[in-house]
């Protein structure tokens, strides 16, 4: 199933579940269509990445949207493979593509610089949210203990 929205009236980013066991949803509305799909914090953490350097290119948005929270709980559609952008410099705004693991699936949605702005915000501060990084290998550190892989072995698991 091909998904297209070119005029969302809202991109909505959360999680489910607790810290370290959590859920990462995307969810897409426009009229009265909702599509919901899963995907990694990675997977989020660079489409934000790459929406700000987008954005630069572009040029400053106006007002941020600031309410991306998601909407009541929904059957996911699919489980998010891979994930392309695209900058569309004639209209102002950015085409982002999420292709399903099955490759049977894709949700297209055109972005305003204001909505991708907000959006990558908002995913910002979701991932921040979790667990934080090991000083040392960059790894999400676990409340049980985390053993590290740049210590060898020679040191008891990080808490």
């Amino acid at each position: 199933m091909n998904y297209v929205f070119d005029a969302p009236d809202k991109v909505m980013v959360g999680v489910r579940g607790e810290v370290g066991n959590r859920l990462f949803l995307l969810q897409a509305r426009q009229g009265r269509r909702l599509v919901i799909v899963k995907c990694e914090k990675i997977q989020l953490s660079a489409l934000a990445e790459w929406l700000a350097q987008v954005i630069t290119e572009l040029g400053r948005p106006g007002h941020l949207p600031d309410d991306f929270a998601l909407e009541p709980e929904y059957e996911v559609d699919f489980v998010v493979g891979d994930i392309a952008i695209a900058l569309d410099e004639e209209n102002g705004t950015i085409e982002v593509s999420l292709e399903s693991i099955e490759e049977e699936d894709n949700l297209d949605i055109t972005l305003s610089k204001e909505l991708a702005g907000g959006l990558a915000i908002a995913i910002t501060r979701l991932v921040e949210a979790g667990r934080p990084p090991c000083p040392l290998c960059g790894g999400p550190l676990d409340p049980k203990g985390h053993d590290c892989p740049r210590t060898n072995g020679h040191r008891p698991p990080i808490r």
